[in-house]
Formats: structure tokens, C-alpha cells, sequence
């Protein structure tokens, strides 16, 4: 049995304040009734027993000690897997045999630098909220009236009820000791994306666009998304997601093909990234006709024993064995159906596993559903891919040749966005585009010079999507979608890992439920 004597007096104020912010009094209890109960009694007998831990690690400041805590454990935590990745990640490649010879020190290693600024931005987050919420309080006083008078400005921003919430973003300046640059730049397009949600929500919630046409969702964010991206994959590729071009490559069978099988090895074919280039090249020579210019011979294999009824070069290069650009689009969708039926039955029925009850307990209808999302799924995809493709032919029959040359490619992008309008259910996949779209936009406008990175505009975007996503969750807690999302921001705060929309609703019911009481207690 442990020790149920008052703890010694005489303990050092260092190893009070360690066990204060290693263990708190109620974990160290329940860690006392799984773990230590089970040791054997030497052990227990030189361990103090829950009573005596509290008594040792009392403190009046408990908020601060558990924000410090929980940021010490943030940054042991994120230190952990930070390294099991490199291990995991080097056994993959296999160079753990390799010395580095470029070691940096533990203190500039990027990894230690993203803990502590993981950690930091934890605490100094708590703190600074904590601090503004009792600055709050305070300003609301009747003894603070004359600094009221005086200041009322100041006041009114201090006093309002997103104070808190807004100076506590400021930890998100915390960030810049990451040497991450794309890191950083992740982070604060997906904040800002997210915060544009969460307030898009709020107005919606407030009836704001109440009267808005069906056809208007999430789902419009696709065109402009696909826009983007497939410009940059002809133009910039470097800029593109890499899983974008794998994606679009591995859907085009027909439009651009690989090596035949039976082409003697003798003989070169061009690599289909080669393809992609050379399109690019044929948009900036202004789409000539089936003439194959001396800058792009590497295509010859291809466009040489082209259709001769093709007039275009574009055309002999995406469908030479076809003369009809309609013909070649169905062809397209009948050589990738099959194999992409395939793979997304595959996925689907993997992925159903996980409610193998619901489908075992309505098997027809589950099936149906399936079957339903399967087919779907294969029509967006192929359309969308045929109609990225198929509207450059589209594109040289109804504009001149000096008619938008390249940006063309963004009208291709936008139609093969449009599809995925018969998606339903989707916002989160929409908005991954989105974000790939917007950190795709704005590599190519730095490579392009189309403007400069300005230094710190990453820290700032986060800081102001931080403060409006806190005024969201202040005031309209359930705009802000997922509920491990609302958990997660409340745990920032130091509120406990509970959902605020669930707590205001037990607030509500236990408000209701006293002025029920009171009622019957005063009716006679």
C-alpha cells in the first residue's frame, strides 16, 4: 500500500514545480489505480498515494501548469514522431548506412525547430487567451467605469466578446521559428481556406443566402480549381502537384500514349511528359497546322503516320489514328471505363469494410449504394478527363489561332471541373483542390514574377484566419464543421478536449430545466 503520510515540508521547490508539470493530480490517481497498484509492494510502498500527490503539487496557478504541460508534452510528442518518420523514411531508402557529413546541431535541426514551435505556439496561445478573457472581465467592472470613460475605443475592443479569440491568434507568430517554408505556406493556405468555410457557414446559418439556386454549392470551386492546375501541369509543371499529373496521366490512355509494345526498341518514342511539353510548345507557336515544326521533331513517331485527313498538329498529336475529334473523345471514354470501374470497385468495397454491419444487416440496399457512388465516381472521372483533352480540339475549331493561345488551357481546366457538379456530398474533396489550386497559382506567379513573396505574409494569413476561425467558434460554434475540429480548437484554449456545441447544449437544457423548477415552485 503506498504511503498515505503529508508530504515532506521540506521538499525542493524544483522537484515540486517538475512533478506539478509532469502529472496532474487526477492522472497521477488514475495512473495509480491501473499501473501502480499492479507493481510490486516495495515499489508501492515509496510512492505517494493519490491524497499526497495533490497535496504535494496544490498550486494556485493550476491553468498555467497544465498549459505548460500540455506543451511540454506537445513538444516531446511531435519530437517522437518527427524522428520515426526519418527512421521510417530512411529504411525505405535505404541509406542508413550513409554518414551524413553535413550534420547540423540538435538546436537548428528542422525538426526540433518545428517541436518548439508547435509547443510555443500551445502556450503562448493559452496564455495570451487566458490573459485577454481576464482582462475582459475585469474592463467589465463598475471600478473600471473611469478607464471605460476615458478610453471608449480601446474599451469597446478590449470588452468584446472576440477579444479573446482575436489577441490570442496572435501565437501564431510562433510558426516562424519553423524553417519550413512550404510548411508555413500549407499551413496558411489551409487556415485561410478553412476560416472562408467556417465563415461562409455562419452566414448561411444566419440566412444570408437563404434564396440562393440550387445549383450553387461547393462543387463550383472545381472549375476554377481544375483551371489552375491543369494550366500548370502543361505550362509549369514544377508548380502542379506531382499526384495531379500522375492522376491526369494515368486517366488519359487514349490522348496520351505510351510506348507501344510492339515498337522495336530501336525506334524512340517520346516519354509522355515529353508529350505533355510539346503541347505546350504547340500552344506557344499558336496551334499551327499538321506541319511538324523542326523545335518539336521528338514527336515525329507520333504525329508522323498521323490520319491524313487530321489538319491540325494538335490533333495528330492526341488522336492521330482518329480524323474526328468527337470520335476520338468516345474512344477515350470506352478505353477507360473498364480498368477505372475496376479500380474504384476495388477501393469502394475495401473501404466499405469498415461498416461490414450496415452491410450485412441491409445487404440489397447497401449493394445499391455501392454501386450507385461506383458508377458515378467512373462518369465524373472519365468525362472530366475526356473534356480536359477533348476542348483543345474543341478550342482550335471554334477560336482563331491568336485567340488565347495558352490560356486557353484554363477554359480545358474549367470544363473538366464542371462534371463533378454530380457529386454530391463532396465539399471536402472540393476544397483540397481548392487549396492545391491556390498553392499551385501562387509558386507560378513567383516563378513567373508576377509578384514577390513577401516575408512574414505566411505568419500573418495564419494569424488573421486564426483570429476569425476563434470569433466563429466564440459566437457560432457550430458553423465551424467537425466535431474533432470544434475538440480540438477548445483543447488550444485550455477549455478541455470537449465539443463547445455540446456544452452549449447541456447549458441550455440545465438553464431550461431550472426555470421549469422554478416555475412549478412558484405556481400554487
Amino acid at each position: 500500500m503506498a504511503s498515505d503520510s503529508t508530504p515532506n515540508p521540506d521538499l525542493h521547490p524544483v522537484v515540486r514545480n517538475a512533478l506539478r508539470i509532469s502529472l496532474s493530480a487526477k492522472e497521477y490517481k488514475l495512473l495509480h489505480d491501473y499501473a501502480v497498484q499492479r507493481t510490486p509492494s516495495a515499489i508501492q510502498n515509496k510512492l505517494p498515494s493519490p491524497s499526497a500527490f495533490e497535496a504535494i503539487v496544490r498550486s494556485k496557478n493550476k491553468h498555467n501548469e497544465a498549459s505548460i504541460r500540455a506543451s511540454l508534452r506537445v513538444f516531446v510528442l511531435s519530437s517522437s514522431l518527427l524522428k520515426l518518420v526519418d527512421v521510417v523514411a530512411g529504411r525505405i531508402r535505404g541509406d542508413l548506412t550513409q554518414k551524413n557529413t553535413s550534420r547540423t546541431s540538435f538546436a537548428r535541426s528542422p525538426n526540433f525547430r518545428l517541436s518548439i514551435s508547435l509547443s510555443l505556439l500551445l502556450l503562448i496561445h493559452r496564455f495570451l487567451y487566458r490573459f485577454f478573457v481576464k482582462l475582459r472581465a475585469n474592463l467589465r467592472t463598475d471600478d473600471a467605469r473611469p478607464f471605460r470613460d476615458r478610453n471608449p475605443r480601446i474599451s469597446r475592443a478590449l470588452t468584446s466578446r472576440f477579444a479573446p479569440a482575436v489577441g490570442a491568434s496572435i501565437a501564431g507568430l510562433a510558426l516562424g521559428i519553423c524553417p519550413q517554408k512550404q510548411l508555413r505556406l500549407t499551413a496558411a493556405i489551409y487556415t485561410a481556406t478553412r476560416s472562408l468555410e467556417f465563415l461562409f457557414n455562419a452566414l448561411d446559418e444566419k440566412g444570408w443566402f437563404k434564396d440562393r439556386p440550387r445549383w450553387f454549392g461547393s462543387w463550383l470551386l472545381m472549375p476554377i480549381a481544375c483551371a489552375q492546375l491543369f494550366h500548370a501541369f502543361i505550362f509549369d509543371r514544377e508548380t502542379a502537384p506531382k499526384w495531379f499529373g500522375n492522376v491526369i496521366l494515368r486517366l488519359s490512355p487514349s490522348y496520351v500514349r505510351g510506348r507501344p509494345e510492339s515498337l522495336p526498341l530501336e525506334i524512340p518514342w517520346p516519354e509522355k511528359e515529353d508529350v505533355v511539353d510539346s503541347l505546350a510548345n504547340i500552344a506557344n507557336l499558336r496551334w499551327p497546322p499538321n506541319t511538324l515544326p523542326s523545335t518539336l521533331t521528338s514527336i515525329s513517331p507520333i504525329t508522323g503516320p498521323a490520319h491524313p485527313a487530321i489538319s491540325s498538329l494538335s490533333c495528330a498529336l492526341l488522336h492521330p489514328n482518329s480524323p474526328s475529334c468527337s470520335t476520338a473523345f468516345l474512344h477515350h471514354i470506352l478505353l477507360l471505363v473498364p480498368p477505372l470501374a475496376r479500380f474504384l470497385t476495388t477501393v469502394t468495397l475495401a473501404l466499405s469494410l469498415r461498416n461490414i454491419k450496415a452491410l450485412m444487416n441491409e445487404p440489397i440496399s447497401s449493394i445499391n449504394k455501392l454501386s450507385k457512388k461506383i458508377i458515378t465516381m467512373t462518369a465524373i472521372l472519365s468525362a472530366s478527363t475526356g473534356s480536359a483533352w477533348g476542348s483543345i480540339c474543341l478550342w482550335n475549331t471554334l477560336l482563331p489561332r491568336s485567340v488565347l493561345p495558352a490560356k486557353r488551357f484554363f477554359l480545358s481546366g474549367a470544363l473538366a471541373g464542371v462534371p463533378f457538379a454530380f457529386l454530391t456530398n463532396s465539399r471536402g474533396i472540393f476544397m483540397y483542390f481548392f487549396r492545391a489550386a491556390v498553392d499551385s497559382a501562387w509558386k507560378t506567379g513567383v516563378k513567373r514574377g508576377l509578384w514577390k513573396g513577401w516575408k512574414g505574409g505566411d505568419l500573418c494569413i495564419i494569424v488573421l484566419a486564426w483570429a476569425l476561425i476563434g470569433s466563429i467558434l466564440e459566437t457560432r460554434p457550430s458553423a465551424v464543421q467537425g466535431k474533432g475540429v470544434r475538440k480540438a480548437l477548445a483543447w488550444l484554449k485550455g477549455d478541455g478536449f470537449a465539443d463547445p456545441v455540446e456544452v452549449a447544449a447541456k447549458r441550455r437544457a440545465r438553464k431550461a430545466a431550472a426555470l421549469k423548477a422554478e416555475k412549478a415552485e412558484n405556481e400554487p
